[in-house]
């Protein structure tokens, strides 16, 4: 087994990925996981804390980008402007992979309440993030917290527009299905009363 390899952590994910396809979370474990992507336990453990966090490894950096993209909004613009450019900044991170692995880690977290729960976690997580970065540029709390939700709302379902398009060529970037997602989200709110 490789100790050192360079992509141990991505073998990882698709190894964990596959698994838990294959034979369900909880039978899965750390060691088989470390064995499919062709490494040792212990750099299993340098990547990751358990098992769990395969699944969630992005986590903090997504929460990050979509902070950072909401803090590099031009001044002067709205809450849901901001909010739309933390979505284009997480996206513009998204690529192949993310697509591809979108529905089976999807499968596996429907399939077990333990990452049902820490799915739960992540989307608090991102709401969070995009909130702290709204009230730094001066939204009342109420006004972010809200913008920041609509803004995982958007992600969410605008990631699974993207890996539900079938062809490749035709699916494009992350950033105009989350983007419409969330301009279909704003008409909604403005029907609210």
């Amino acid at each position: 087994m490789g100790r050192w390899e360079p992509g141990a952590r991505e073998r990882l994910v698709l190894a964990a990925v596959d698994l838990f396809t294959e034979q369900g979370y909880d039978e899965t474990t750390v060691a088989q996981i470390a064995e499919r992507a062709g490494v040792t336990r212990s750099t299993f453990f340098r990547h990751f804390s358990d098992k769990r966090e395969v699944l969630v490894a992005g986590q903090e950096t997504l929460s990050r980008l979509l902070a950072e993209g909401v803090a590099s909004a031009p001044d002067g613009a709205g809450p849901m402007d901001a909010v739309a450019a933390g979505l284009e900044r997480a996206s513009a991170e998204m690529g192949p992979l993310n697509r591809e692995l979108g529905p089976r880690i999807g499968a596996a977290v429907a399939a077990s309440a333990e990452l049902q729960e820490r799915d739960a976690l992540k989307q608090v997580g991102m709401a969070a993030a995009m909130t702290d970065a709204l009230v730094e540029r001066g939204v009342v709390e109420p006004v972010a917290h809200l913008a920041a939700e609509l803004g995982v709302l958007a992600f969410k379902r605008g990631f699974a527009e993207w890996v539900a398009v079938r062809d490749d060529a035709d699916a494009g970037g992350l950033a105009p299905h989350a983007l419409a997602a969330l301009a279909e989200l704003r008409s909604a709110t403005a029907q609210l009363g």
